[in-house]
């Protein structure tokens, strides 16, 4: 790190417990309130946010009208105390040893709806037959979170994401799946194959953005920009999004065959798609966990289920 930059902070020296009430503070935006989430009283609370603002020096927050409002920097803050509380919490909640037999651990993973339905409902079914007292929970990706991934990965178990749009965190992997065309049953501009100039003439609904997978950026060194009409933030919204319209969508070949749905269509693309390579991420500070181990090795054994069926 660059010292000249950023200033070093002795730790030794800072009451952790700021961070709690700094995260309270920020979310509450009421000493009052946030003093009651912690457990102190508003006083204390008022001192409390008196030395952030000396250590700071910036008001954090500011008073507009009956209320009060984050300061750029309170607003910088907000999601950083967050993510050092969720740090902090992993930091003292790690454990030497781990039995899944009577372990009553939570996991969290980040995922997309296709990963949670395909790999992460094989994966919570297992655990239940393994691991009746361990927590699974799943959260949706989102377009902004490859802008700071690494703390994102460092307060989560992991990230289930393809091949192709992540790189420099180590990775399990998973199952391999591939991409066809949806299409309406009654759209009459589409006939038994669908071709390269029906993908540039028709419009698209999307996964979030259009160029998010790298098969539609594939696409793009073909020459073809789909023509986005909607986007959505879940792959089950694409066939009702695609039924009874003219447009067309790309996906998951496990996730339509486990998901008919009715008035749509599945049709090879009309180009060697890049196939899904699914993975589960994780920051490399799990990587020696005793629970964060057996959780992968689990996953991998789950995955290779998956490619097997």
């Amino acid at each position: 790190m660059d010292s000249g930059r950023y200033p070093g902070v002795n730790l030794s020296s800072l009451d952790l417990n700021l961070v709690v009430a700094l995260r309270a503070l920020l979310e509450e935006r009421n000493v009052t309130r946030a003093g009651q989430r912690i457990g102190v009283t508003q006083p204390a609370m008022s001192a409390t946010l008196a030395r952030l603002r000396r250590h700071f020096d910036d008001p954090l927050l500011s008073r507009t009208g009956s209320h009060y409002e984050l300061t750029p920097l309170g607003t910088v803050l907000r999601d950083r105390a967050a993510t050092a509380c969720d740090v902090l919490e992993r930091v003292f909640s790690s454990q030497a040893d781990f039995d899944p037999r009577t372990d009553d651990r939570e996991f969290t993973l980040i995922s997309s709806d296709y990963g949670a339905a395909v790999f992460g409902v094989a994966l919570a079914r297992e655990l239940h037959d393994v691991a009746p007292g361990v927590h699974l929970t799943f959260r949706q990706t989102s377009p902004l979170m490859l802008e700071n991934l690494g703390t994102l990965l460092s307060t989560v178990d992991g990230l289930l994401l393809p091949h192709g749009v992540i790189d420099g965190f180590p990775a399990v992997e998973l199952f391999s799946d591939s991409w066809v065309c949806l299409v309406a049953d009654d759209n009459p501009e589409v006939g038994d194959d669908l071709t390269l100039d029906d993908l540039a003439r028709l419009p698209w609904a999307v996964y979030q953005r259009a160029y998010d997978a790298p098969v539609t950026r594939q696409l793009s060194m073909l020459g073809i920009s789909p023509r986005v009409d909607v986007s959505v933030s879940s792959f089950h919204l694409l066939p009702p999004l695609v039924a009874g319209t003219r447009r067309v969508a790309l996906a998951q070949q496990r996730l339509v065959e486990r998901f008919p749905a009715p008035g749509v269509r599945a049709l090879p693309c009309p180009f060697a798609a890049v196939p899904v390579q699914e993975a589960l991420w994780w920051h490399p500070v799990h990587t020696q966990d005793p629970g964060h181990l057996w959780l992968r090795e689990v996953a991998a054994e789950v995955g290779r289920r998956i490619s097997e069926a």
